[in-house]
């Protein structure tokens, strides 16, 4: 019993760190047999691309 609580204690801490790491995105959770198997961090890149004026070349 006292083993399976420190495995719960590391999921949990995993869970934590992957939320507290990323700024957006999601954190996903797979769940097999009413256990978590796996913990999937899927971080998105945003850029704030603001129009740019294009010089034309006069000729």
């Amino acid at each position: 019993m006292e083993q399976n609580k420190v495995i719960e204690d590391k999921i949990l801490d995993e869970i934590l760190k992957s939320i507290q790491k990323i700024n957006y995105g999601e954190v996903v959770i797979t769940i097999h047999n009413s256990k978590i198997v796996q913990i999937e961090r899927r971080e998105k890149k945003r850029f704030d691309l603001k129009p740019t004026i294009k010089m034309e070349a006069k000729v």
